[in-house]
């Protein structure tokens, strides 16, 4: 039997996303799911810590999140588009992913990165944030580097 093609709860999506970009919010992310065939907003929240708890094994799921980049001097709120796609999910869902992909990123479709992971290590903000400097070429500081 063939797997449905997907679609996506769009509006909420869209809104979800506004929410994350929006200067007036404090939500700094949004996480979202497959519920049966269709794409859902799951969670939004705060924390990146919070944000992290929203992957499981079995799981694919995209995330959309605003991080805080530059220094005292000049702030910059730089956004990031993650897939995941846990250890556990079979073949076919693997394979599924690249076109549900591809129909989240006409929505989500303003951020610096688009990051990959599978396990709970990745979801890390050092890396996120080191994936940003990449991105972003300058990378204006007090000088001092700490890695």
């Amino acid at each position: 039997q063939m797997p449905l093609a997907t679609s996506l709860d769009k509006d909420s999506i869209r809104e979800a996303y506004e929410d994350v970009r929006s200067d007036l919010t404090d939500t700094e992310w949004s996480v979202f799911k497959f519920d049966g065939a269709q794409i859902v907003v799951h969670a939004r929240g705060q924390c990146f810590e919070e944000f992290r708890q929203q992957f499981g094994d079995s799981e694919r799921a995209f995330g959309y999140i605003r991080i805080q980049m530059g220094d005292e001097m000049s702030k910059r709120k730089k956004f990031i588009f993650l897939t995941w796609i846990g250890q556990e999910v079979g073949v076919i869902q693997r394979a599924k992913m690249s076109t549900d992909k591809a129909l989240i990123k006409d929505v989500l479709n303003n951020f610096a990165v688009e990051l990959q992971a599978g396990v709970e290590a990745e979801l890390d903000i050092g890396l996120f944030r080191e994936a940003l400097n990449r991105a972003g070429g300058a990378n204006y500081g007090t000088g001092i580097r700490d890695n």
